[in-house]
C-alpha cells in the first residue's frame, strides 16, 4: 500500500469518529428527554395492570400521577393548622400542573390531614412535585410537619436519585479507569487514547439509542441508561487493552507502525470479535423477557457493545498507528527487542510463578478453587430476590418514604394509591361485596366523570372525601365500570400485595373477565414477570454461549469447562452478594432482575476473558503442544486480562454512586464477580483444569489427537 494511503486512511478514520462524537456528544444531556421511570410502561401488554392503565382514561379524565400531601402535628392539629391546610389546597388547585385537588381530609385521631393533588397528564412529575413541596414548606405554620408522597412523590424521588447518572456516574467511571491505566501502563498518553476510544464509542451509542427511544422503538429508563454508559466504557476499554497488548508485541517484531498494525489486527481480530459477539448475543437474549425494561436493555446494550467493538478495531488502531511507539512513552517497545520470557527457568514475574504453580499442582489448584467458589455460593440460600417495596428503591433520604410512614400512622396505608378493578356494570354490587370482603380493604368507590372528586360511593363503602357526599352515577365504558379499593396497608408493602392477589381471586369468582390494576398490582405483575424472565432467559443464555464457544474453539470439552467455570463463579459472586446485602448493608431484599442482569453480564463478560485466554492458548498449543500452550497463553495474556478485569470491575463499581438499590446491588455483584473471574477463574481454575486435562480438553479437534505434531 502506498505511503499516501497509509497516512490518509487512518486520518479519515479518526476524522469520521470525531464527526460522530461531535454529533453524539450533546445527546448525553438529552437522554433524559426520552427516558421514563413509570413502572407500568415496563410491563407487557398482557399484564392486568397494563390493561387497567390503558383503559383508566375511559372512566375519568386523563391525568397524571397523584401527589399525596400529608400534614401532621403530634400534639393534635390547631385551628391555624386547619386554616393553613385549606389555604394550601386552594393554592394547589390554582397550579397549571395540577388537574384537581381533593378536599382536605382529616384523620380520625385529629393529628393529621391529607390532600390529594392529581397532576395533569402533561406535567413533568419531578418538576411539579418539587414545586408542590416548595408550596407546602411555605404554607406550614411552626411545628406542623408536611410531606409530599404517593406515586408522584416516589417518582420525583426516583428521578432525583437518577439525576447524577449523566455526569457523576460517567465522571467517576472515567476517573477510576484513568488511574488504573496510569498505574498499569505507566504511560501518560496511552490511557488518554484508550479512554478517548471508549468515550467516542459511548457518544455513538447514545446517539443511536436516543433516536430509537424517540421513535418509541426501545424503552429507556434510568437503570438502562446507567448500565449502557458503564457497559460501553468497560467493554470498549477491555477490547482496547487487548488490541494494545497485541500492538505492543508487534512493535517488537516489525519496524514500521503499519506492519505492526496489520499484525496486531490479525492477532486480535478473532478474539475481540468473538468476545464482543458473545456479549451481544447474550444481552439480546433479554429480548425474550416479558418486561419491557429488560427487553429494552437487550438491544440498547447490544448497540453499545457493537460500537465498542467498532471503536476498538478502527479508531484505536488508527490512533496507535498515528503515535506508534510514542504512545507507550516512556516505556517504548524497541524494534528487535526480546519478548518477555513467560515459561521455563528464565521466566520471571507473577505470571511465570502462577504458571509454575499450575504446572506442578494443576489438579490441586482447580479442585481447591472449585470448592472455594462453591462454598461462596452457599450464600444463595439466603438470597431474597422477589422484589422490594417502592419506598426502598431510593437509598438515603426520601421525603416520599417518610410521608408514607406518616400517612400510614393516621390514615389507611393505601390512601391515594388504590387497587383498581375493571368489571362488568351488571355485576357491580357483587364485585363491591367481593372486594370489601377481602382482608386489607378499607373501602371501595367507583370512578365517575360526573363527580367533582372523580369518584362516587358504592354499596355504602365510600371512604375519604367521597364518604357521605352526593351520589353520582358510575361511569360506564364498554359495559364496564372502574372500582377503586383503598387498601389498609401501604401500597408497596407485602401485605398490600397479598391483598391485591386476594382481590384478584375474589373478583374472578364473580366476573372472570374482571381485571385488577393500580400501583400495588403493577408491583405484583412486575415481580411475577421478572421471576418468570429469570427462569426462561438464564438457560437460553447458557445454551447460546455454549454453542458459540464450540464453534470458536472447535471443541466440545473446552466450552463445557468454560461454561462450568463461569456458572460457579456467578454462583459465588451472587452468594457473597446475598450475604453482604443481608448482613452488612441490611438491604430489604432485591429486585428479581438483579440475579438476571448479574448473570447475563457476568456470564457474557466472564466468557470474554476466557475467550481471550483460550484463543491464545489454542494458538500457542498449535506450536508448542497442549500443556505448554496453556502456560504460554497464561503468561502472555495474564497481565492484559487482569488489567481489563480490574478496569471493568471499577466501571461497574461506579454504578454504586447512584443511590438506587437496584444499581448498587448490580454494581457490587458484577464488580465482585468480575474480580473473582479475573483473579481466580481465569488465572487459576481454567488454566489448571485445562492443563490437567491436557489434549483431551480440545476433543474432538485435531489438537486432541496424539498423532498431531507441533
Amino acid at each position: 500500500m502506498s505511503r499516501f494511503l497509509r497516512i490518509v486512511l487512518p486520518a479519515l478514520v479518526i476524522v469520521a469518529w470525531l464527526a460522530i462524537a461531535s454529533v453524539g456528544g450533546p445527546y448525553f444531556g438529552k437522554i433524559s428527554e426520552v427516558s421514563t421511570n413509570d413502572q407500568t410502561s415496563f410491563l407487557p401488554a398482557s399484564a392486568d395492570a397494563t390493561k387497567v392503565q390503558e383503559r383508566s382514561s375511559e372512566f375519568r379524565q386523563a391525568s397524571g400521577a397523584p401527589a399525596i400531601i400529608v400534614l401532621s402535628r403530634d400534639t393534635g392539629l390547631t385551628a391555624a393548622d386547619s386554616a393553613a391546610a385549606d389555604t394550601l389546597a386552594t393554592q394547589l388547585g390554582d397550579r397549571d400542573d395540577v388537574q384537581g385537588v381533593s378536599p382536605v381530609i382529616p384523620s380520625e385521631d385529629g393529628d393529621a390531614v391529607e390532600i390529594v393533588a392529581t397532576l395533569t397528564q402533561t406535567a413533568e412529575t419531578g418538576d411539579a412535585v418539587e414545586a408542590i413541596r416548595a408550596d407546602v414548606d411555605d404554607a406550614l405554620p411552626s411545628g406542623l410537619q408536611g410531606y409530599v408522597t404517593g406515586p408522584a412523590g416516589f417518582t420525583a424521588d426516583l428521578t432525583e436519585a437518577f439525576a447524577g447518572i449523566d455526569g457523576l456516574l460517567l465522571g467517576v467511571a472515567l476517573a477510576a479507569v484513568f488511574v488504573i491505566l496510569i498505574i498499569v501502563y505507566r504511560s501518560p498518553l496511552l490511557p488518554i487514547l484508550v479512554l478517548g476510544t471508549a468515550t467516542f464509542a459511548l457518544c455513538a451509542s447514545i446517539l443511536v439509542v436516543w433516536w430509537l427511544a424517540k421513535a418509541e422503538i426501545v424503552t429507556v429508563n434510568g437503570q438502562v441508561q446507567g448500565i449502557l454508559s458503564i457497559l460501553v466504557i468497560g467493554a470498549a476499554t477491555d477490547y482496547a487493552l487487548l488490541y494494545t497488548s497485541r500492538f505492543r508485541e508487534a512493535l517488537r517484531d516489525h519496524r514500521t507502525g503499519w506492519d505492526a498494525t496489520k499484525a496486531a489486527l490479525r492477532g486480535s481480530l478473532e478474539p475481540i470479535l468473538a468476545s464482543g459477539g458473545t456479549v451481544i448475543v447474550g444481552v439480546l437474549c433479554l429480548l425474550l423477557s416479558d418486561l419491557n425494561s429488560n427487553k429494552a436493555l437487550g438491544p440498547v446494550a447490544a448497540i453499545g457493545i457493537a460500537f465498542s467493538l467498532l471503536a476498538a478495531l478502527t479508531l484505536l488502531p488508527a490512533l496507535l498507528l498515528a503515535f506508534r511507539r510514542a504512545a507507550f512513552w516512556p516505556l517504548r517497545p524497541a524494534y528487535g527487542s526480546d519478548h518477555p520470557v513467560v515459561t521455563g527457568p528464565g521466566a520471571r514475574g507473577v505470571w511465570a510463578g502462577v504458571g509454575r504453580l499450575v504446572a506442578r499442582r494443576s489438579r490441586t489448584v482447580w479442585i481447591v478453587c472449585t470448592v472455594a467458589l462453591l462454598a461462596m455460593g452457599t450464600g444463595l440460600v439466603g438470597l431474597k430476590a422477589d422484589g422490594v417495596p417502592q419506598s426502598d428503591l431510593v437509598i438515603g433520604s426520601s421525603q416520599a418514604r417518610d410521608g408514607q410512614d406518616v400517612l400510614a400512622d393516621h390514615f389507611a396505608g393505601g390512601s391515594g394509591s388504590p387497587a383498581q378493578v375493571i368489571g362488568a356494570e351488571g355485576r357491580i354490587d357483587e364485585l363491591v361485596r367481593a372486594i370489601t370482603a377481602v382482608d386489607g380493604v378499607d373501602g371501595v368507590v367507583a370512578a365517575s366523570k360526573d363527580s367533582p372528586s372523580g369518584t362516587t360511593p358504592v354499596g355504602g363503602t365510600g371512604t375519604g372525601a367521597s364518604a357521605g357526599a352526593a351520589t353520582w352515577e358510575p361511569t360506564v365504558s364498554r359495559g364496564d365500570v372502574l372500582l377503586e379499593a383503598t387498601l389498609s396497608d401501604p401500597a408497596d408493602s407485602d401485605a398490600a400485595e397479598q391483598t391485591v392477589r386476594d382481590i384478584r381471586t375474589a373478583v374472578e369468582r364473580v366476573d372472570p373477565d374482571a381485571i385488577v390494576g393500580g400501583v400495588t398490582a403493577t408491583a405484583v405483575d412486575t415481580n411475577d414477570t421478572g421471576i418468570r424472565d429469570r427462569s426462561v432467559i438464564i438457560p437460553v443464555v447458557l445454551v447460546v454461549i455454549l454453542l458459540i464457544l464450540m464453534l470458536l474453539l472447535r471443541s466440545i470439552v473446552a466450552p463445557l469447562v468454560l461454561i462450568g467455570s463461569v456458572i460457579v463463579s456467578f454462583a459465588a459472586a451472587l452468594g457473597v452478594g446475598a450475604l453482604v446485602f443481608d448482613h452488612v448493608f441490611h438491604f430489604p431484599g432485591a429486585d428479581p432482575s438483579v440475579p438476571l442482569y448479574s448473570f447475563v453480564f457476568l456470564v457474557a463478560l466472564g466468557v470474554d476473558y476466557n475467550i481471550f485466554l483460550m484463543t491464545r492458548v489454542r494458538e500457542e498449543a498449535l506450536r508448542h503442544g497442549p500443556r505448554e500452550g496453556v502456560l504460554r497463553g497464561l503468561g502472555v495474556t495474564g497481565g492484559v486480562i487482569t488489567s481489563a478485569g480490574v478496569v471493568l470491575a471499577a466501571t461497574f463499581a461506579a454504578l454504586g454512586v447512584i443511590p438506587i438499590l437496584f444499581l448498587v446491588q448490580i454494581a457490587f455483584v458484577v464488580a465482585f464477580g468480575v474480580l473473582l473471574d479475573t483473579i481466580v477463574v481465569r488465572s487459576l481454575l481454567v488454566p489448571a483444569l485445562t492443563y490437567d486435562l491436557g489434549r483431551r480438553v480440545w476433543w474432538p479437534s485435531r489438537l486432541s489427537r496424539p498423532t498431531h505434531h507441533m
